[in-house]
C-alpha cells in the first residue's frame, strides 16, 4: 500500500515537471527587445463587405458558401429579375416605335419643304405678273397665304421631329436603366476574399439593401496593436514591422505602419497629471504586404492573435528571433 502511494507521488512529480516544460517551451519568453523597437499583442484582422441587393425581390441562387475563396469578379447570387426582363422588352419596343415616329416626322419635313419651295415659287411669279398687270392683288394675296401656310407646316413637323427625338432619347434611357437593373440582380463580388457569412437562401424576398453574404477583403490583412503615447509619437507612417503568431511562434511575418489613429483611446476624461498621460493609447494598424498574402491566401485566416512589433527608429536592427524566411528579401 505504501509502495503505491509513493509511486502515485513518483507520477505526480512527473506530470507536473513535464507539464512544466512544455509550459516553458511553449510560453518560453523571448530575448529582450532592442532599443528602438516595441511591441504590443494584437490580432489578424481584414476588412469585412457586405454584398447587398441593390432592389427589393426573390433570391433564386446563391453559388458559395461560408469559407469558399471568390475571385473579384465572380457571380456570388442573383435576384429574380423576370418582371424587368419583361419591362425591358416592352422598353426596347417602344424604342423601335419612337424611332419609326422620328422616321415618318423627316419625311414630313421632306414634303414640307417641297411645299414651301413651290409656294415661294408661285409667290414670286405672282409678284412678277402684278407688276406687269396680268394678274389681280387677290392672286398675290392667295400666294403669300399660300407661303405662310407651307412655312406653318414645317415648323410644325420640324417640332414634330424634335419631340421624336426626344421621346428616343427618353425610351432609350428607360430600357438602359433596365438593363442595368437587370444587371445589378447578379451580385459580383467586389474583392477578391473569403465568403465570412451566408446571410441568406434562395427563395427568400429581400429588401432594397438586404445582405446576401458577408466578404473578408484579403487584399488588406492587417494587425491592430496599441502603443501608448510617446511611442506612438515617434512612430513613423510607413515603418517597418513584424508579426509573429501564435499559431506560427517561430516565423516572422513583415508589415508596414499604415495607420495611426488620431485619437485616443481609453483616455480619462481629465487628463492632468503624467500618469494620467501615460493611460493613453493610441491604435495602430500594421499591414502585411499584399503581394505576400496573395502567395499565401489559401492560409489567410482572421482572428489569430500574436504580437506585432514595430521600429521607433528606422536605425534599429531586428533580432534574429524576428527574422525569418518571409522577412528576407524576395
Amino acid at each position: 500500500m505504501r509502495f503505491l502511494k509513493i509511486l502515485g507521488l513518483l507520477l505526480l512529480a512527473l506530470a507536473i515537471s513535464g507539464g512544466g516544460y512544455f509550459a516553458y517551451r511553449l510560453y518560453k519568453p523571448k530575448a529582450a527587445l532592442p532599443a528602438g523597437i516595441i511591441g504590443s499583442n494584437g490580432r489578424i484582422e481584414a476588412n469585412e463587405t457586405d454584398l447587398a441587393v441593390k432592389f427589393a425581390g426573390r433570391l433564386t441562387e446563391v453559388t458559395v458558401q461560408e469559407g469558399d475563396m471568390v475571385q473579384a469578379g465572380a457571380i456570388v447570387a442573383k435576384i429574380d429579375t423576370a418582371d424587368l426582363d419583361a419591362a425591358l422588352r416592352a422598353a426596347e419596343a417602344n424604342v423601335r416605335q419612337t424611332e419609326k415616329a422620328q422616321a415618318e416626322a423627316d419625311a414630313q419635313i421632306a414634303q414640307r419643304k417641297s411645299e414651301l419651295t413651290l409656294a415661294d415659287q408661285e409667290l414670286d411669279r405672282a409678284l412678277a405678273l402684278i407688276a406687269k398687270g396680268n394678274v389681280s392683288q387677290q392672286r398675290v394675296d392667295q400666294a403669300r397665304n399660300q407661303r405662310r401656310t407651307a412655312g406653318a407646316a414645317l415648323d410644325a413637323a420640324r417640332s414634330r421631329q424634335d419631340a421624336a427625338k426626344e421621346a428616343i432619347a427618353a425610351a432609350r434611357a428607360e430600357a438602359e436603366r433596365l438593363r442595368v437593373q437587370i444587371a445589378d440582380g447578379t451580385l459580383k463580388a467586389p474583392v477578391t476574399g473569403r465568403v465570412l457569412y451566408r446571410l441568406a437562401e434562395p427563395g427568400e424576398v429581400l429588401a432594397a439593401g438586404g445582405k446576401v453574404v458577408t466578404l473578408l477583403d484579403l487584399s488588406n490583412v492587417y494587425m491592430t496593436l496599441f502603443l501608448p503615447t510617446q511611442e506612438a509619437g515617434a512612430l513613423a507612417m510607413g515603418a517597418e514591422g513584424r508579426i509573429v503568431l501564435d499559431a506560427l511562434p517561430d516565423r516572422a511575418i513583415p508589415a508596414n505602419v499604415s495607420f495611426v489613429s488620431a485619437r485616443a483611446q481609453f483616455t480619462p476624461r481629465q487628463v492632468e497629471t503624467q500618469r494620467e498621460r501615460d493611460r493613453m493609447m493610441y491604435r495602430i494598424k500594421i499591414r502585411v504586404p499584399e503581394t505576400l498574402v496573395q502567395q499565401y491566401i489559401e492560409y489567410v485566416k482572421t482572428g489569430l492573435t500574436g504580437m506585432g512589433y514595430v521600429k521607433l527608429a528606422p536605425q534599429a536592427a531586428w533580432p534574429e528571433w524576428l527574422q525569418s524566411d518571409l522577412t528576407k528579401p524576395q
